[in-house]
């Protein structure tokens, strides 16, 4: 059974997603269906997939690492490997358990409470409201206030909350609401979370890097080769980046564009931490990473690294496009407006049409979002086929995903070749399968919502 109520949104959102899986194309899709996907959108995946650096280690050597780190702590979970990805490490997240709410409630934000239910502790920046007079060591509830209601300092919250499970202080509260503002480190240490799995802060960083499984069959499909030139569209954080350089064994170049300075910045901490030196990464709006370039005086200019560059640069493409986040895991609460979730495709578009002129002939453009709507998935695909006819779909491998959904106009040959992770097809709410056969059998399946399409430029 759910635990969570479901993944709550305006209601014209709630309106437009529920088309999507009742669309005329569609034969077997329902109501049910979307219940489902509204349901699971609001809890954990079953597991934490950890994708490891084999161009530094065995991933047998990482497995044996990680095993030993978390020997010590208080419930040890078991380490898997993946069956089919060959740098993928998997935990299985138990819960929901047992575990009852005491009397003294502290009140996180969303965002802070989704990171709970990954496996994290509470830091003091995502702290809302606390017993009016809690110290160092005192055992309290920790809710998440999914309304986004609360109000920051308040001693006691009424409105609509979940219970995500039990921990201790490790600060005052007045150290949380001082005035020279919160501090940054952890505030509850969580005890008996609601959905155990591990926290990670700062562990084995320059070896594992926690990333959702269909982020790391991205990497994979676009097929990176030692020496290409690849160019990833929107790269961070930075973990696909840093994936598509480690398959590369760190031989070639990676270009990763990001328009926030602060972002790009981390990106470059990643590859220096993990390594990778093939990596350049520079600030900049992909829209506009593309230069016209005449035929005739190309060979005469001289450029420098950095963007714009001449159309025809790179070998392979990676467009992980901004996108509504309608597939993210644990959500249970949405705010955004129709408006804001149909906004991304013609954002999209312009990415993608830069894209294609980046690419040589003969080179390979992977598109993928995090999300779930036709909008910016299927018809993406139908709109690019249309419009670029260089352009065709090819295979990926590795396919983890089912195939994309009908409602965009493809026929099923073309559907065939997308990959769409649908995690309410899988959902039970019950909890992580008991035997390791059957646990591994679910990692396909229990994700985030996910889209993948791969294209060659002929």
């Amino acid at each position: 059974m759910s635990v969570f109520p479901q993944l709550s949104m305006n209601p014209e959102v709630r309106e437009h997603l529920r088309n999507v899986y009742t669309n005329n194309e569609l034969v077997c899709e329902s109501d049910l269906v979307f219940e489902a996907l509204l349901s699971c959108l609001s809890h954990p995946p079953l597991f934490t997939c950890l994708r490891a650096s084999t161009h530094l280690h065995s991933l047998q050597d990482m497995q044996h690492r990680l095993q030993q780190h978390l020997a010590q702590q208080e419930r040890s979970p078991s380490v898997y490997t993946h069956p089919q990805l060959p740098d993928v490490l998997l935990l299985p997240v138990h819960g929901p358990r047992p575990v009852d709410p005491l009397a003294s409630e502290v009140i996180v934000g969303a965002q802070c409470g989704n990171a709970v239910l990954r496996g994290a502790h509470v830091f003091t920046p995502g702290i809302l409201s606390t017993p009016k007079y809690m110290k160092v060591g005192e055992v309290v509830s920790v809710f998440s206030d999914v309304e986004g209601k609360c109000t920051r300092g308040a001693k006691e919250f009424k409105g609509k909350k979940v219970f995500l499970g039990n921990g201790i202080s490790e600060v005052d509260r007045s150290e949380i609401f001082s005035s020279d503002g919160p501090g940054k480190g952890v505030a509850i240490r969580m005890t008996e979370p609601l959905y155990q799995s591990p926290s990670f802060d700062g562990v084995l960083t320059d070896q594992l890097f926690l990333q959702n499984l269909p982020s790391v069959v991205v990497g994979h499909a676009l097929g990176a080769r030692p020496g290409e030139r690849i160019l990833d569209m929107c790269a961070a954080p930075g973990g696909k980046t840093t994936h598509i350089a480690s398959l590369m064994g760190n031989q070639g170049t990676v270009v990763a564009l990001e328009k926030i300075r602060s972002k790009m910045e981390k990106i470059v901490q990643n590859a220096k931490m993990l390594q990778l030196h093939c990596i350049k990464a520079y600030c900049c709006n992909s829209v506009h990473a593309v230069i016209f370039v005449d035929v005739l005086i190309i060979d005469l200019c001289v450029f420098v690294d950095g963007p714009p560059y001449p159309e025809e640069s790179f070998d392979r493409i990676l467009l992980d496009a901004p996108c509504s986040g309608l597939g993210q895991r644990p959500n249970m609460s949405y705010s955004w407006s129709l408006k804001e979730v149909c906004s991304y495709q013609p954002l999209q578009r312009k990415l993608f049409t830069t894209a294609v002129r980046l690419l040589k002939r003969g080179g390979v453009l992977v598109y993928s979002t995090c999300t779930v709507t036709l909008a910016e998935n299927e018809e993406q695909v139908a709109w690019a086929l249309k419009t670029f006819p260089c352009l065709t779909l090819e295979p990926q491998v590795p396919v983890l995903g089912s195939e994309g959904m009908s409602g965009a106009g493809l026929t099923r040959d073309q559907r065939r070749l997308l990959q769409r992770f649908r995690p309410e097809l899988a959902w039970r709410g019950a909890g992580v399968p008991h035997s390791p056969e059957s646990l591994l059998q679910n990692a396909n399946a229990d994700t985030i919502g996910f889209f993948i399409a791969k294209f060659i430029k002929r």
